[in-house]
């Protein structure tokens, strides 16, 4: 109880002081933000104050101490410098030593700008801006020079850390996993569109979970993607019980070559929607109505006839919405044998419509890339973005309980409960 009203009573004691500098300032006239604003002096008075502490640790005595006039180590003035923050740059007075041991932490020796500028960097970096708009940007914001160079440099300092989750463990047996592509514009001696594949993961505690990205060429076989699904059994993934994915060469193969027990389904959703690509817009509703009954037939049977009904009435006017579904069939109907929470997750878009969304918008801001590298880079961040870890982790579906005792008991022995949901 006591240390709830101390904290009570400390955040009205800053709240107060807050107020007060705000109406000193405006009663002197003083901006609040930009050079010579009240921010900006704040910021100098608590790096300098930090600073200060920083040295008298280093020195073990504090500033105008007697102890500093025994003839070892002592203060010897400051140096100024100017840094760059989250509210522009500040110049600060460094604190200096005679021997020149003196290591800040709060800003380091030849520190320019502080980390929080790091990370407005690589947020609007996130979000698609090329690295000359990064610097018109700081410059119209904060009045600041930051060359497109040092932009550069500190988003290249994440390739490691792409590297590093590329390479992270993933779980032991993930129920679904969702194969998808993006399409981004290369500059490669001419501007040409390269896909690049997210695997999504649907986890045994019902999140979504980022697998990683590949760059392909568009020309991709059994072999790229054996390379692939095999460089995520590498990472710890010893089962799946479902893939997802929409017509891409090769890929069925590979997956029942890496885990035997995997099925590989169509994706319902992609079907559908390529379904009305060969469709009038007018006949839309009516078409969407009849083919509702296919893809909800309780049986595969059932769901053929639906399919005969569906072909007798617009076949003769879209005979190529009929060779698409003929086409996926036997990817198709293995959907049909799931319960109907396993089909709810299957075709919940929910978790990736939203991913794709915050990709194809960073892609479509930026227009194109001048590597394969910097489109993966600009991809990475976006993940990084949704979640800390950088995993991408989200929740997949609110009703997760019932289908997780969908999954066990249609894959008995093979799924195993998460503890941490």
């Amino acid at each position: 109880m006591t240390e709830t009203i101390e904290s009570m009573v400390t955040q009205i004691d800053q709240l107060q002081l807050a107020q007060q500098l705000v109406e000193q300032a405006r009663a002197e006239g003083v901006e609040l933000i930009g050079p010579g604003g009240l921010l900006t002096g704040l910021t100098k008075s608590v790096l300098e104050t930090a600073l200060e502490a920083e040295m008298s640790e280093h020195l073990g005595y504090d500033k105008h101490d007697p102890m500093g006039r025994n003839g070892a180590n002592s203060r010897n003035g400051t140096r100024t410098k100017t840094v760059f923050t989250e509210i522009g740059p500040v110049e600060i007075e460094v604190p200096r030593d005679r021997d020149g041991s003196f290591e800040p932490a709060i800003v380091r020796k030849r520190q320019r700008r502080l980390d929080g500028v790091d990370q407005i960097v690589l947020s609007l970096t996130a979000r698609g801006l090329t690295t000359g708009e990064i610097a018109a940007h700081f410059a119209d914001v904060y009045g600041a020079t930051v060359s497109k160079d040092t932009i550069s440099r500190i988003t290249d300092a994440v390739v490691e850390q792409m590297g590093e989750w590329r390479d992270r463990p993933l779980d032991r047996v993930y129920p679904v996993i969702f194969i998808d592509a993006i399409v981004v514009k290369v500059r490669d001696g001419q501007v040409v569109n390269r896909p690049v594949y997210v695997a999504i993961g649907v986890t045994c505690s019902g999140e979504r979970d980022i697998l990683g990205l590949w760059a392909g060429d568009g020309g991709e076989g059994a072999k790229f993607w054996l390379a692939v699904l095999t460089e995520i059994k590498n990472r710890g993934v010893e089962d799946v019980c479902i893939t997802v994915c929409d017509g891409l060469r090769g890929l069925p193969d590979a997956v029942t070559t890496v885990w035997p027990q995997a099925i590989v389904q169509a994706c319902i959703i992609h079907l559908i929607r390529n379904t009305f690509r060969y469709a009038s817009r007018r006949d839309w509703d009516a078409m969407s109505k009849d083919l509702r009954p296919v893809y909800t037939a309780p049986t595969e049977p059932s769901a053929a006839a639906r399919f005969e009904e569906f072909t007798e009435r617009w076949g003769g006017q879209y005979p190529a919405i009929i060779s698409l579904w003929r086409n996926a069939w036997s990817e198709f109907i293995p959907f049909l044998d799931y319960d109907v929470e396993i089909r709810r997750i299957i075709c919940s878009t929910n978790a990736i419509e939203s991913l794709n969304a915050r990709y194809r918008r960073a892609v479509r801001a930026r227009g194109h890339f001048p590597t394969e590298q910097a489109a993966l880079k600009c991809l990475y961040l976006v993940t990084r973005s949704l979640d800390p870890t950088g995993r991408g982790r989200a929740r997949w579906a609110m009703r997760w309980k019932p289908a997780l005792n969908a999954f066990a008991i249609t894959f008995e022995g093979r799924i195993v409960a998460s503890t941490t949901n």
